[in-house]
């Protein structure tokens, strides 16, 4: 810095770098050193970023300040003047004036270093932007969990597929063979029974002790004798088999992404698999967006999470919100009575026993004043006291009526 007391002028910096000749009057360039390669530039500016100083920057900073020690260093980053304080015992300065002063060069770049183009410069920068993106991008924590968002929807993809698939297969070949439909429930076995076989003829010559048990087999065979189904060419069973093949594919990579992303959520979130599954905590997670998403949501948002339709329509019309989402599958939930869904809650230990302190009651006894016993006269008994009280009323009618009588 040429000219420091321009920089105690913070609010009007801005103007000392308008132009490179301006910008020449304050600052001069020190020392300038290329680097070798972009790699060399994506490590020293991944570790700026992270607050930590390059080898190379270690040893030009001995190189060059050293030599003018009496001096401040002024850094743009405080955590890493901080490091260079430590490591290099330089004296270094980080305030707003440092601020606008590095946004001021940083305009001015191109004219304050001299024998470099600025196409050079701008390929450089471009070079750089996208290695540093490429590298946050490569190793961001935040998206470790996109591969768990990316196999449960396609999890979610393959079922629909299977089943639209399966329920096609199961009513083509229902015209030539509808009784094997009622006796083999499963799907795969299903399909499985039908590449093997094809035609219904074929059941009875066929050993199919690899896929049906021994009882179901013979059902099937006495089955086929008798069957009320329709005729069919081989073109029809050779494209039904095609089918049968897709499904079995499709049933065997499902059971492996299935192990796949238990294996992922085990690895990034180990409690909320234990806790519901993998299969809802995964829901959770892609409905969230994320697992920082999900852990930053409150109870009762996660409670709903995927009930979204039915909580504003309930809004709308002004009726019973949704208690459940994406939750009401996980089996602690539903292995729960329906007075306790809404609302379970592990007590154990002496937690156990607070939990289950009575209500606190307010008993106080309020007492009242007695007069009885301050009195002197002697004490009447009772059915004395009540006729005599019955004579005082009776007499007093008896002169009315009599007056009454009189002036008529």
């Amino acid at each position: 810095v040429l000219d420091e007391k321009k920089l105690h002028e913070v609010d009007s910096l801005w103007k000392e770098f308008e132009t490179p000749e301006k910008a020449n009057k304050i600052v001069k360039l020190k020392h300038f050193e290329k680097f070798q390669d972009t790699t060399e530039a994506l490590a020293a500016s991944t570790a700026l970023v992270e607050g930590k100083m390059s080898k190379n920057l270690k040893k030009i900073l001995k190189k060059i300040v050293a030599k003018d020690a009496h001096e401040q260093l002024a850094v743009a980053d405080a955590k890493l003047g901080g490091v260079i304080k430590d490591k290099l015992n330089l004296s270094c300065i980080h305030s707003p004036m440092v601020t606008e002063l590095m946004r001021g060069i940083r305009s001015q770049v191109e004219g304050l270093i001299t024998g470099l183009p600025s196409r050079d410069m701008a390929a450089m920068c471009l070079g750089l932007a996208h290695s540093l993106s490429r590298y946050k991008l490569k190793f961001s924590p935040d998206k470790v969990d996109t591969m768990i968002i990316q196999a449960i929807s396609l999890l979610d993809d393959l079922d629909k597929e299977l089943n639209n698939y399966i329920m096609r297969c199961r009513e083509w070949y229902g015209w030539h063979f509808p009784e094997l439909g009622k006796i083999i429930t499963d799907n795969l076995t299903y399909c499985k029974c039908l590449k093997k076989i094809g035609d219904r003829r074929n059941f009875s010559s066929s050993d199919l002790s690899d896929v049906l048990p021994e009882e179901v087999e013979e059902e099937v065979k006495s089955a086929a004798e008798i069957s009320m189904g329709t005729e069919v060419s081989e073109e029809d069973i050779s494209n039904i088999q095609h089918l049968c093949d897709q499904v079995i594919e499709i049933s065997d990579y499902r059971a492996q992404l299935y192990d796949y992303l238990k294996n992922r959520m085990m690895a990034i979130a180990p409690n909320l698999t234990v806790m519901v599954g993998e299969l809802v905590g995964a829901r959770l997670i892609a409905h969230a967006g994320s697992l920082l998403n999900l852990a930053k949501h409150p109870a009762s948002t996660v409670q709903i999470l995927g009930a979204e339709k039915a909580l504003f329509r309930a809004l709308k019309t002004k009726r019973d919100t949704p208690k459940f989402g994406l939750i009401y599958h996980a089996s602690i939930v539903g292995q729960t009575t329906a007075k306790n869904k809404g609302k379970i809650r592990r007590i154990s230990g002496t937690g156990k026993a607070l939990a289950r302190a009575d209500k606190y009651q307010h008993k106080s006894e309020v007492k009242t004043y007695d007069p009885s016993g301050e009195s002197t006269l002697p004490l009447v008994p009772k059915k004395r006291k009540i006729k005599a009280e019955e004579e005082e009323t009776e007499t007093p009618v008896k002169a009315k009526k009599a007056k009454v009588a009189e002036i008529k």
